[in-house]
């Protein structure tokens, strides 16, 4: 054996021998440099660019109006925080478990390489251990070029991006993108995992807790303490010890910090999806501002949504449904709660839907809104996008058009049967809701109590189709209006935004404004990129806009309105319309306040009577959406009582209730007779008297006389005792 090294000793020491050792160790060396050199050819690997400029991909926060957060947007879930806000005993566990040489190393740890690079080649992936550094971990998270899969070339990808990282960037600066960038399975970053797993923000947490996180990291899937409570309790365990053999902690610190339990229920979390539909128009309005950008740039998006306000809504309208489908005498559709196990419906689903619409009728600014039933079921936002019959919640356009037309609200037509000839089909008779006539009444009457005849009349024969139609359409009705005379009793089809926004010109007092959801938009570093302002337009003069409050004041309070005063005290004022169209099929209530403004439509997605005719009472907008109408403004202006036994939650007012609408100066108040429209005098019944409000040279000159004197004066009023 001696011998034989000794004869291989003095051929490897001659020169021509070790001249050829030396170039093929040559060859070997530069061969390798090639290859590492060649390793991230290409798009193989990502470029010194891209890792110097590497932003961290942020969802963009959707936040109601008070601060709020509601839903976020983005491919990847995730919240960045800074490690110098955070205990150090987050950052010290993450180090502790997955790169104790980290503040060492320059961006690799040879060892864990080797042993890496050994497990693969032999294929005991089994046993392979965790070769890759923070710094490597975080370049495979960071690019995708370098990819996922076990193999030394991504090994190798990982030690150059790295490299490339610890010349780019401080240690710290690499353990915080760390921090935000690893994925936890449920989201992305310790802030998201925090939220998901402990129920609180990552500085909220103990040293147990922040133990778990980085336990958590290694293999989510596999630690995750809902799923497998006792494996993530072990792994926690090992990660306090090891904070412990890295002195971050006392070993009485840690065997204290192992007894401290996992968390035993998922907690629910403060990002909830309180409104999907209207979450879901933002979202569009974002994409089509800023596009993709609003899934990666953090972008924090502060809506006009109140959450309580929402909330209110969502009991109300759940109220509703609850309460139209408990009727099995006239609702014979399929009811909601039969289709709880179907995720979603390809087009129109088939139990009762509906829509709502709260809005500041001075800002625009939309404070609540359902779009239908079941987002999950069914996309479709009905708010927005469906096109229903409005029914009489058309007639306020009719009647505005007459008043600004000069015709007061005391002129009289008779509620009496007519005919209008029609190009192709048979004569149209229209009727009334009862089916029967009362004769002449005044145009308030009219409206107050929803006589078909006395729009129609109004409409057609007083001021004209195409006044109307150009009023609805200022006024904010953007589909088309057709100049046929059943258009004056609400043949057309509108949106219940549509409508909600030509509504507000009442409240306001002649000005109408665009609903809109947005506030304002600020980038991830806190600067206002977009801020959106009300979109006011003048579309009424404030003499008729008053005129047509006050005939709406009493269609809600003593009209077909009224119900809803079974729910909201008159102490409260409001005004509004009910909406029915043929056989009950569409039903609306549409009214306000001085500072709000809400409108409800209920009906099936394909029209349909909602309640069965011939068996019972036909659906209306009094009888179905005025009383939930009413809920909603009950709940914002007087609360919720608490209740224990029943578990509801007390709740504050969300509004001060506000003062009635002042009588508007420029008016000029006459009392008149109401059967005849004229000057109240002592020749009609004084129970007939009202106060009517005109604008000047439109009132009444001549004196009512409803009694049975023969002879009369023109202008003339008769001796005191006279008949």
């Amino acid at each position: 054996m001696r011998r034989a090294w000794g004869a291989t000793k003095r051929v490897l020491l001659r020169p021509d021998v070790a001249l050829g050792l030396l170039f093929v160790s040559a060859l070997g060396l530069g061969g390798a440099w090639g290859t590492w050199l060649n390793l991230c050819a290409g798009d193989g690997c990502p470029s010194v660019a891209q890792v110097r400029t590497f932003e961290h991909e942020q969802t963009s926060k959707v936040l109601a109006h008070d601060g709020r957060q509601i839903t976020e947007f983005g491919f990847e879930r995730r919240t960045p925080v800074s490690i110098h806000a955070l205990p150090d005993y987050v950052s010290q566990a993450v180090i502790s478990i997955e790169d104790k040489r980290f503040y060492d190393h320059g961006g690799f740890d040879p060892r864990g390489i080797a042993r890496a690079v050994y497990g693969v080649a032999t294929l005991r992936s089994g046993t392979l251990g965790g070769g890759s550094t923070i710094t490597q971990q975080l370049a495979r998270n960071m690019f995708d070029e370098i990819g996922f899969e076990r193999r030394y070339v991504r090994k190798l990808k990982e030690v150059q991006v790295a490299l490339e990282l610890e010349r780019s960037y401080t240690k710290d600066q690499i353990l915080d993108a760390y921090l935000n960038e690893i994925y936890m399975g449920r989201g992305y970053g310790f802030q998201n995992a925090a939220r998901n797993y402990l129920g609180k923000n990552l500085v909220d947490v103990n040293v147990a807790e922040a133990a778990l996180l980085a336990a958590i990291l290694n293999r989510p899937g596999t630690y995750d303490p809902f799923r497998f409570p006792e494996r993530a309790l072990a792994r926690r365990n090992l990660v306090l010890r090891q904070m412990a053999a890295q002195d971050y902690l006392t070993d009485e610190e840690a065997e204290r910090w192992q007894r401290f339990p996992l968390p035993d229920e998922e907690p629910e979390g403060s990002v909830t999806s309180v409104a999907p539909y209207f979450e879901e128009w933002v979202r569009q309005i974002m994409d089509s501002r800023y596009g993709d950008k609003i899934y990666t740039a953090g972008y924090r998006v502060y809506t006009t949504l109140d959450v309580d306000m929402q909330k209110a809504a969502q009991a109300a309208m759940e109220a509703g449904w609850a309460a139209i489908e408990a009727d099995s005498i006239v609702f014979r559709h399929p009811r909601y709660a039969e289709f709880d196990t179907v995720s979603s419906f390809p087009g129109q689903t088939p139990y009762l839907q509906g829509a709502f619409v709260a809005l500041d009728p001075y800002t625009g600014h939309v404070k609540a809104m359902i779009g239908g039933r079941d987002f999950n079921q069914s996309k479709f936002d009905r708010a927005r996008l469906a096109r229903r019959q409005a029914g009489s919640s058309f007639k306020p356009f009719v009647y505005t058009a007459a008043i600004a037309a000069g015709i007061p609200a005391s002129r009289v037509i008779v509620d009496g049967p007519v005919v209008y000839a029609q190009l192709e089909d048979d004569d149209w008779r229209p009727s009334n809701f009862s089916n029967t006539f009362e004769g002449p009444m005044t145009i308030r009457e009219g409206l107050v109590r929803s006589i078909n005849m006395i729009a129609i009349k109004l409409g057609v024969e007083e001021v004209g189709l195409e006044s109307v139609a150009q009023t609805a359409r200022r006024m904010g009705i953007s589909t088309e209006i057709e100049r046929y005379p059943s258009t004056t009793i609400g043949a057309v089809e509108v949106i219940p935004l549509d409508v909600a926004e030509a509504y507000s010109a009442f409240p306001t007092l002649g000005t109408k404004v665009e609903p809109f959801p947005i506030l304002r938009v600020e980038d991830a570093q806190g600067n206002v990129v977009w801020e959106p302002q009300p979109e006011r337009t003048p579309v009424l003069d404030s003499l008729v806009a008053r005129i047509m409050v006050s005939m709406l004041e009493e269609a809600a309070n003593r009209g077909t309105g009224a119900n809803l005063r079974n729910f909201l005290p008159y102490e409260v004022p409001a005004a509004g319309k009910t909406g029915t169209t043929n056989d009950g099929t569409n039903v609306w209530f549409n009214g306000f306040t001085p500072n709000l403004q809400a409108t409800i439509w209920f009906g099936m997605d394909t029209p349909l009577p909602i309640h069965e005719l011939g068996v019972g009472r036909q659906a209306t907008g009094g009888g179905l959406a005025a009383p939930v109408w009413g809920q909603f403004m009950r709940r914002v202006y007087y609360g919720v009582e608490g209740d224990e036994a029943l578990g509801v939650e007390p709740q504050d007012p969300l509004l001060p209730i506000p003062a009635p609408w002042a009588a508007h100066p420029g008016l000029n108040a006459v009392q008149v007779d109401k059967r005849t429209g004229l000057r109240a005098s002592r020749w009609c019944p004084e129970d007939d008297r009202y106060i009517e409000y005109y604008i000047p040279g439109t009132e009444p000159i001549e004196e009512c006389d409803r009694s049975n004197r023969r002879f009369r004066l023109p202008g003339v009023p008769s001796l005191p005792g006279l008949p």
